[in-house]
């Protein structure tokens, strides 16, 4: 029993450690959301990672342990530093170290859990039942934006510029692109021109790209636009139907498409009710893409863009086997 005890100690101890710095990730991860839906919920989740953060140190003094006045300056620290180092991988990469954290807190807890039951302390073990719960979720949410991610996206997180370069590279190995950047140091998407033959896009940015003022934000699009709507030209001409559907999708992605290339006919006379009930409708991730885009880039209706953004998920939950 005291072993137990003892366990449950050391174990409670590690748990507000672990929660600590998924507090701090979740507030990492605030920037990051695509949508204001998204931001509410990564608001509530660090808020939520905070409070468990208090029930697990009142359980821990109710045993006897004495809680580390350490720890949450080692929780911050542990996310600094996983944010600052997994600025250097593709995006999809920090998600999964996000979903390794929250398993080794589901499985700590499901221990805890058990542990709890053999030593008779039935609060510690409801404690574990709730924090069983909460991980629960987060890991199905994670699984979720990764099945996103690994149809294209947009995901309900966007990578930083500096992971968009570490994406870009890591898909670069195999692929005929070259990289290059302005004068400001700012890198823009492009493609490879050789005389008239196009090849795949390739998409990096600079983490002064986000300190961009809007007016040159709006003129590096315009130019990439262009560039892309003459790729997509000339590789059609050439009968080269790979690189003319690369530049295409790249040009969905910017949302420049014009109004009849939507996947929804009518759209721009569409009221916003309307739209979100022909949104509901789409099965296909890339039709979902281009809408999203579409709306960031043109109308800004915050509402329509997070309905699409929640079909996306439902087809990113059906394909991962997760219950809606």
């Amino acid at each position: 029993m005291t072993d137990n005890n003892s366990k449950l100690i050391n174990q409670l101890r590690a748990l507000v450690l672990l929660t600590q710095t998924e507090e701090q990730v979740a507030r990492t991860r605030i920037s990051q959301a695509r949508t204001d839906a998204v931001r509410r919920e990564l608001t509530e989740n660090a808020d939520n990672a905070a409070a468990r953060t208090l029930e697990i140190t009142e359980q821990l003094r109710a045993i006897g342990g004495v809680p580390d006045v350490v720890t949450p300056a080692v929780g911050r620290l542990s996310a600094f530093f996983k944010a600052t180092f997994e600025q250097a991988a593709p995006f999809e990469e920090a998600l999964f170290t996000d979903l390794q954290l929250e398993h080794q807190l589901l499985d700590r807890a499901t221990y805890v859990k058990v542990l709890a039951d053999q030593a008779g302390q039935t609060k510690v073990r409801q404690l574990a039942e709730k924090l069983i719960d909460a991980h629960k979720a987060t890991v199905e949410w994670l699984t979720v934006v990764l099945a996103e991610e690994a149809m294209g996206g947009p995901v309900a997180l966007v990578p930083t510029p500096v992971q968009k370069v570490a994406g870009g590279v890591a898909r670069a190995v195999n692929a005929p692109v070259r990289f290059w950047a302005n004068t400001v140091n700012n890198a823009v998407d492009t493609v490879k021109h050789a005389g008239e033959e196009t090849s795949d896009r390739f998409s990096a940015v600079t983490d002064r790209a986000a300190q961009l003022t809007d007016a040159v934000r709006e003129t590096l699009t315009a130019g990439r636009s262009a560039t892309l709507r003459r790729a997509e030209q000339v590789a059609n001409r050439e009968g080269d139907k790979d690189a003319a559907k690369a530049a295409r999708s790249a040009r969905e992605e910017l949302g420049d498409v014009s109004a009849d290339e939507l996947p929804i006919k009518n759209y721009d006379n569409l009221s916003v009710g309307d739209a979100i009930k022909a949104i509901k409708g789409l099965d296909e991730p890339r039709d979902l893409r281009v809408i999203i885009s579409y709306e960031e880039a043109h109308k800004s209706r915050a509402n329509v863009a997070s309905a699409a953004q929640t079909q996306l998920a439902s087809l990113a939950k059906e394909a991962v086997g997760v219950d809606s």
